[in-house]
């Protein structure tokens, strides 16, 4: 037992995982942990509400790690939960291929599972698409300790119904993830960067919907406000010999800006999947937004010394602020947004609104009808993030 009251349980092997759901004792509950790279969601995993007094057991799937197949001919992987997502990159790698939705936090040693479950993507979802775009199939420990498999190995396999999608953003609620299949992309030869300085968030926005309606295959459109003005970061993504002529011509569309390449270039997208721009003691949320309503939150957010990067041409926001968790539960709220806190300090990790209660709620009673798994019970089930 932790100092804190709670078990922890190292699992060897899927076999152990079994156990400790068929073992967990009534009014207690399971919440699966990977490598602790979310500390808001590992460490204060979810309310215990309607049993404030039952325990959460922190059933660790760190070790429950290894890539068991890789067909790079069929640009497919299947792998274990607890892999770390930097042994996937370096794997891929070597075939020149990659993950394209950009899975954050690899470098901190975020795992395979914990980016499922928590239904995270970096900028390279703009183009793309998130984790839930590139997940084949699951393989599942359920509520009475059974091994369930949804969805397959390959991409020509959409048979039945499609359980992989429930799991994305899931946060464990609906089952222990053991393993998963992913597609994969071949890597491009080069990538080139435009940075454009606007002197108004409002002109920020106005390039981001010029590129919206261009025919330009755009890998990563980001916008970072600051002190009322903003950047624009536009990646391009492809073979090097076409890099001049696409260059030319998203710069056309911009109306100026700046180009990076190199190291350089990979330095910033890097910072921005590793959120390497949020301070560490502060709260960094995800909130889905669009370009519509990001005026609105900005106006809300006035003063506020809140640091934020739009990702996926305004379709995320990543806000990293001070402000005690339930001071940002009720910004949004106002907003009328949900948001889910990846780390900062001890309190609530959903904020905002909460929608979907009804159906989560539904697959909750098939999935997991005695209620072992720590109960999210809200928004988040099937995030495109």
């Amino acid at each position: 037992m932790t100092p804190d009251g709670r078990y922890v349980t190292q699992s060897l092997s899927i076999a152990d995982i079994q156990t400790a759901v068929r073992e967990c004792p009534p009014g207690a509950h399971i919440a699966p942990i990977g490598n602790g790279t979310k500390p808001a969601l590992a460490a204060n995993p979810f309310p215990l509400t309607p049993h404030p007094e039952s325990l959460i057991s922190n059933l660790s799937l760190s070790s429950l790690a290894g890539v068991l197949e890789y067909e790079p001919a069929e640009f497919t992987f299947t792998a274990l939960a607890g892999t770390p997502l930097s042994d996937v990159n370096a794997l891929l790698e070597t075939h020149g291929q990659y993950l394209p939705f950009d899975p954050p936090l690899a470098e901190r040693g975020a795992t395979l599972g914990g980016t499922v479950a928590a239904g995270l993507s970096g900028p390279g979802r703009y183009r793309y698409g998130g984790a839930r775009d590139f997940l084949l199939g699951v393989r599942y420990v359920d509520g009475a300790g059974r091994l369930v498999r949804g969805g397959g190995k390959v991409v020509k396999n959409a048979a039945g119904f499609d359980l992989p999608k429930l799991m994305v953003g899931s946060l464990g609620a609906f089952g222990v993830l053991v393993e998963m299949s992913f597609k994969v992309f071949p890597r491009p030869e080069a990538y080139a960067t435009v940075r454009l300085d606007c002197a108004t968030l409002q002109d920020a926005l106005q390039a981001v919907y010029r590129l919206y309606g261009s025919q330009l295959d755009i890998d990563a459109l980001d916008v970072e406000p600051d002190s009322g003005q903003a950047v624009v970061w536009a990646r391009l993504g492809g073979l090097r010999a076409a890099m001049p002529a696409r260059l030319d011509r998203l710069r056309g569309l911009l109306a100026g800006g700046e180009v990076l390449e190199g190291a350089e270039e990979t330095a910033l997208w890097r910072r921005a999947r590793e959120f390497e721009w949020a301070l560490a003691e502060w709260s960094l949320i995800k909130v889905p937004i669009n370009p519509g309503r990001i005026t609105a939150l900005e106006a809300a957010l006035a003063g506020s010394p809140a640091l934020r990067r739009y990702s996926a041409g305004g379709q995320v926001l990543w806000l990293a602020s001070p402000d005690a968790p339930e001071t940002l539960d009720s910004l949004l709220k106002a907003q009328g947004m949900a948001g889910l806190r990846l780390w900062g300090p001890p309190g609530p990790a959903r904020l905002g609104v909460r929608t979907g209660e009804a159906f989560a709620r539904r697959v909750k009673e098939a999935l997991d009808p005695e209620g072992r798994f720590a109960d999210v019970g809200d928004q988040g089930i099937g995030d495109r993030g």
